[in-house]
């Protein structure tokens, strides 16, 4: 079995199905070649005519009913980073390109560590950057190629919710894809695609509320990685929304480890355990269900890890 990346294609082949994904690229190729399915693999790429060889990453290619799926899946937390880093780590040559933007849509359920992983590629992107953009001096800090929009930051405000039919519902559901405004968010994103830069919320935890213009994500930024819970559903907006992404991941967990991570999250911010378990049993669980089907949809999927 070999898997090929390019520019324009990403091909995968596997007895007995065969599967073809068309993708709009940047001109790097990925050759994989496994001993088996599950095995230490060794590859090497060409990216931007320099070829790039590095074995014993861990990877795992699996197939479900229907199609077949690249799941990343390192022995430790750092592989998985290298990996994620190295697939969309933007060319030297954009610098000077200040159209250049790689949007990568990074869904998975609550608990799964979408943060996490969201802003630690960024800061490994940020810390690489300088050394492959060579035009910089070498005392002159480079700004920053790789940012994060937190899909949080488009929650309904709770004046908002109080607005709703039903407010204790709203409240008692805040979480659910209803309770969100997608329509804000595709116009964020589409405003950065448009005029390359924007202000995005955020969103204040210990409030319960967006942040408005929080984030400046200015012309110099180069990949927006956006991570949130619905990034890939395919109902109304939300599918607008996930069709703005070049490359979508998804974090595949156990729903009933994230779950454990969320009633430890609960419980930090002041609810009482018992508080904590409800919520979870009558939101968070119901939210993850749905996720989860969303997974499909995903062109990597990396397996979450213990941070």
């Amino acid at each position: 079995m070999e898997i090929n990346f390019s520019s324009t294609t990403a091909k995968f082949h596997s007895l007995p199905i065969t599967k073809s994904i068309t993708r709009d690229r940047n001109p790097c190729s990925l050759s994989i070649a496994p001993r088996n399915k599950s095995a230490q693999l060794s590859f090497s790429s060409t990216c931007f005519g320099t070829k790039i060889k590095k074995s014993n990453i861990l990877f795992k290619v699996l197939s479900s009913e229907e199609d077949h799926v690249q799941v990343v899946e390192g022995s430790g937390v750092d592989e998985i980073y290298d990996t994620l880093v190295k697939r969309i780590m933007p060319p030297a040559s954009v610098s000077l390109n200040p159209n250049y933007k790689f949007f990568v849509g990074l869904a998975g359920p609550p608990g799964a560590g979408k943060s996490t992983i969201a802003h630690e590629v960024a800061k490994r992107i940020n810390k690489l950057w300088p050394e492959k953009a060579s035009s910089f001096d070498s005392q002159v800090q480079p700004p920053d190629v790789a940012i994060v929009i937190p899909m949080d930051g488009f929650h309904l405000y709770r004046s908002e919710l109080d607005a709703l039919k039903n407010p204790e519902e709203a409240h008692a559901r805040r979480g659910a894809p209803w309770t969100f405004n997608p329509t804000r968010l595709l116009t964020c994103l589409k405003n950065l695609r448009v005029h390359g830069s924007v202000y995005a919320p955020s969103f204040d935890h210990g409030v319960g509320d967006p942040v408005e213009d929080d984030i400046f994500v200015n012309l110099q930024h180069k990949i927006i990685i956006v991570e949130g819970n619905y990034l890939l559903l395919e109902d109304g907006v939300w599918k607008e929304v996930s069709s703005l992404f070049d490359e979508k991941w998804f974090i595949d967990i156990d729903i009933d480890k994230a779950m454990q991570r969320v009633l430890k999250r609960h419980i930090s911010t002041g609810k009482p355990p018992d508080i904590a378990k409800q919520r979870i049993e009558n939101n968070d669980r119901l939210n993850a269900e749905l996720i989860m089907k969303s997974k499909k949809n995903a062109d990597i999927i990396i397996k979450s890890v213990d941070f």
